[in-house]
């Protein structure tokens, strides 16, 4: 799926904005804080979980607006033939759906999503289309911390396996409830904390198996990526692993009341990441580098995506084009021409030299405007 009308309402900076972009490459420029990642994170908000910024939903809404916002969208498949399932039988005669998030301001907090106009869940948005995205704050990835390799991580996993979501809100209700239990003056109902670790359990191991899963995928793929500008990376799950997990929960009980939290689980994985052709951690490589590793597992990862879904995810990369020099920016653009719907901010038009068909738009503050 692509995106074919975006249209805003009291998100951000915007009290209302719309964007009919195409299905390849869509271009934004305009100066620092003039909107460009408002709109990048509303199309990001296709996907579960905050979006882009992973902010709370409250500061989504428009300061002097009512207290809510809308993001509605239409989405067209690429080959409307080829989809199938209960996706193919919410098109609409023209091989459309309308889709639509925001909240309200009554519940700031609390995420609506309609398809059609109907209710759905905002883990039913993965079964849609896959969303990935690039970031300036994504830069020192990694050599940050791990709870943002993770995020980094799932985010990938959530485009293979759009079922992650499930287990990932399952497993962290559950285990948000253990902690309070443990951390509860009086002693906790035994009965009741074993049905909570049951429930980390079950939920634990699908989302380590595929994380496993995906992690095998792309390692493969980039093992197998011709030489280029954007170096290789060799990828590993560490830290904890499955074994006997609820023999750790059991016995953890006094150790995890103690801490405060819960210290074994796949909240404590991390992804590991190393430079294939230097055999050296990414953490270790200059900066450019690991700019260039990031780039390279995105691009790798999507081309798995677009084999394993029979789609291309659509990709936003956040003034990605201002940190590359300008043969690696050709190279970026040779590799993502034909990929799907590629989103691109930065603050001069001249940085998207080399792209040749493409929706360009101008944006300033509260303005956007078509080249």
């Amino acid at each position: 799926m692509h995106v074919t009308r975006l249209s805003l309402t009291d998100f951000r900076s915007y009290a209302s904005a719309l964007v009919e972009p195409s299905a390849g490459f869509v271009l934004l420029y305009g100066d620092n804080g003039a909107g460009k990642t408002n709109l990048l994170e509303a199309v990001s908000l296709l996907s579960p979980g905050r979006g882009i910024r992973g902010a709370p939903l409250s500061d989504m809404a428009r300061k002097s607006g009512p207290g809510g916002f809308g993001v509605a969208t239409k989405l067209k498949p690429f080959a409307p033939s080829e989809v199938e399932g209960r996706v193919s039988t919410l098109l609409d005669t023209n091989g459309v759906v309308d889709l639509g998030t925001g909240t309200l301001a009554t519940a700031p907090e609390r995420r609506e999503v309609r398809i059609n106009g109907a209710p759905a869940s905002a883990n039913s948005l993965g079964e849609w289309l896959a969303v990935l995205w690039l970031t300036p704050a994504m830069d020192r990835l990694f050599s940050g911390p791990a709870g943002d390799r993770r995020r980094f991580l799932d985010r990938l996993v959530l485009a293979l396996e759009p079922g992650h979501a499930h287990h990932a809100s399952r497993y962290e209700a559950a285990m948000r409830a253990r902690n309070k239990l443990l951390a509860a003056p009086d002693p906790a109902d035994p009965a009741w904390l074993d049905a909570l670790e049951a429930q980390m359990v079950e939920h634990g191991a699908a989302i380590a198996e595929a994380r496993a899963r995906a992690v095998e995928a792309l390692d493969e793929r980039t093992a197998a990526a011709p030489e280029d500008e954007f170096a290789r990376a060799a990828i590993a799950l560490e830290g904890w692993a499955p074994a006997d997990f609820a023999g750790e929960l059991r016995g953890g009980r006094s150790r995890d009341a103690a801490a405060g939290r819960t210290l074994a689980g796949p909240h404590r994985q991390d992804l590991a990441v190393l430079h294939r052709g230097k055999s050296m951690p990414a953490a270790q490589c200059s900066t450019g580098e690991q700019k260039a590793l990031l780039l390279g597992l995105v691009l790798a990862h999507g081309e798995l995506v677009a084999e394993r879904r029979q789609a291309p995810p659509i990709l936003l990369l956040d003034e990605v084009a201002a940190h590359l020099d300008p043969k690696r920016r050709a190279a970026l653009f040779a590799r993502l021409d034909g990929r799907g719907q590629v989103w691109m901010s930065a603050t001069e038009a001249a940085l998207f030299d080399g792209i040749a068909a493409a929706s360009r738009f101008h944006v300033q503050p509260g303005l956007i405007e078509r080249q």
